[in-house]
């Protein structure tokens, strides 16, 4: 999420230690998720960052220019991790588990629950329109793996892409009603869940399961 620019901040040292503009992606993605993202001005992030407000213009012009950043952030990591998994030669159904379940991890990651900017009212902004095209190449990443998978007809691949999707950002509303989630747990269970939409068999699902497993994990690993 930290992107090199603008001009050294005017008031000390980051607060977080990992520069000043994580200290202000971290700030509005805190009042975003509990304030409101129409209740927060940049003086109240600015504040929150431990900087001036003039000083928090040198990084970002406006308010929508930080949240288009904190958006695309949480489709960054399982764009990168779907282009691995369409590559990859295991079968279609374990690299869509792995998919579903890394993808559940990533949206319910995080001190706080960035997912839940999804449902802003904000988002139809033209500007925020290369949120909307990189959450599209993620869909798509579903839809291809969705389409290779047995007794998945072309036609269908689509509508089942959107339904598996949509059972993933779910998390997003179950974080939202339960801060404490057990994501060892839930992941998973979604994981599975996405693949009964296919109709695959229990026995299909659970051998998809044991090697998605391993796969997960070895995505999960630092690089």
């Amino acid at each position: 999420m930290t992107i090199s620019r603008g001009r050294p901040r005017a008031s000390g040292p980051p607060q977080s230690g990992l520069g000043t503009e994580e200290d202000i992606l971290r700030a509005a993605a805190k009042l975003f998720c509990t304030v409101g993202y129409g209740s927060t001005s940049t003086h109240a992030i600015a504040r929150e960052a431990g900087l001036r407000q003039s000083s928090m213009y040198h990084y970002f012009t406006a308010k929508h220019e930080i949240l288009l950043v904190l958006l695309l952030g949480t489709l960054a990591p399982s764009i990168e991790i779907a282009k691995t998994l369409l590559r990859s030669t295991e079968p279609a159904a374990v690299r869509l588990w792995a998919l579903c379940l890394l993808d559940v991890r990533l949206l319910a990651s995080g001190p706080v629950n960035l997912g839940s900017l999804y449902l802003l009212p904000e988002l139809g902004d033209p500007n925020l329109a290369e949120f909307h095209m990189r959450r599209a190449e993620l869909r798509d990443a579903y839809r291809e793996l969705i389409a290779q998978c047995d007794g998945i007809r072309e036609s269908e691949a689509s509508r089942v892409a959107d339904m598996v999707l949509a059972l993933v950002e779910s998390v997003i509303m179950l974080r939202r009603a339960e801060s404490n989630l057990d994501i060892a747990d839930l992941a998973p269970r979604i994981a599975d869940a996405a693949l009964r939409i296919l109709d695959l068999s229990p026995e299909v699902v659970h051998a998809a399961r044991t090697r998605a497993a391993v796969l997960a994990e070895t995505l999960s690993e630092p690089r």
